[in-house]
């Protein structure tokens, strides 16, 4: 009787991995940095640089424009804080096609699963996306501060002093900032968690603002008592206008004794967005 066939295992060179172990820490900070890239496009196609770069390009210019008005002028046409008013809708349309980008692409490739199959953990994911959004955003703003800064430094006529004053404003404007991209995340990343289409999470985060914008305007403008000025907080905008008021005498309409209002619902914005977004990706397995 023949003998019974055998397997042959041949070692093919493999060998076994002995090398340190990074760990959950870092597959985090990777991914958060991976997409603060992937915000602008580095490391993607030229097509992906355009809406990103372009937007912060075009505030940068701008922010060169208001250095030469405003050190032709008696008077300061914008502030650092004005910046992060007048550049919160550029900002929303920047956020509404960069969250999608950064997790429908993942549910629509089943990727999450992919990654949770390594240290991360679901709040890891969650937290590093939301955090490399909320930086994306603050950059988006910062650019154009810096550039402001740079331009009113070197042209002032006061010497150190008037530097200092102007760092004094580029720091309540990168306050200003902050407050704004950590907003502008926590309400564009739970939407655009729902779905793997693009289009349809891009279209939902651009809605919430078009759809409450008309709304308050038109509540301010038939009401110039209480109502009028918490109107603004139902359109996300408004909402942040309020805070600059409140916190920096900045913004562009009135918000009375009600400033502490828009400062405590900002806050409750990002809680609510936060907790929403960790409770998306809770129930997903690896």
């Amino acid at each position: 009787m023949p003998d019974t066939p055998t397997g042959v295992i041949h070692d093919i060179g493999y060998q076994r991995y002995e090398g340190p172990r990074l760990g959950r820490g870092y597959a985090t900070r990777s991914l958060f940095t991976r997409n603060v890239r992937a915000a602008y496009g580095l490391g993607r196609s030229a097509w992906a640089k355009v809406l990103p770069i372009g937007l912060l390009a075009a505030a940068s210019i701008a922010a060169l424009i208001l250095v030469v008005v405003n050190t032709q002028l008696p008077i300061e046409v914008i502030d650092y804080v004005g910046i992060a008013s007048t550049f919160t809708y550029a900002a929303t349309v920047f956020v509404a096609v960069v969250a999608p980008e950064l997790v429908s692409t993942d549910l629509r490739n089943n990727l999450v699963a992919l990654y949770l199959s390594r240290p991360l953990r679901p709040r890891d994911y969650a937290l590093a996306k939301l955090a490399a959004l909320a930086t994306a955003t603050f950059v988006m703003f910062a650019g154009p501060m810096v550039v402001l800064f740079l331009g009113m430094a070197f042209s002032t006529d006061n010497g150190f002093a008037g530097v200092i004053e102007e760092f004094g404003g580029l720091l309540a404007g990168l306050a200003a900032a902050a407050i704004h991209a950590a907003v502008l995340a926590a309400i564009a990343l739970p939407f655009a968690s729902l779905t793997g289409r693009r289009v349809f999470a891009t279209g939902m985060i651009i809605a919430v603002s078009l759809l409450t914008a008309p709304i308050s305007a038109i509540l301010q403008t038939l009401s110039e008592d209480a109502g009028g000025q918490l109107a603004g907080l139902i359109n996300p905008v408004n909402l942040l206008n309020g805070v600059d008021r409140w916190l920096f005498d900045g913004g562009v309409f009135d918000v009375g004794p009600y400033g502490a209002v828009y400062g405590l619902v900002s806050l409750l914005v990002i809680a609510v967005g936060t907790a929403c977004t960790l409770l998306r990706y809770r129930k997903v397995k690896p």
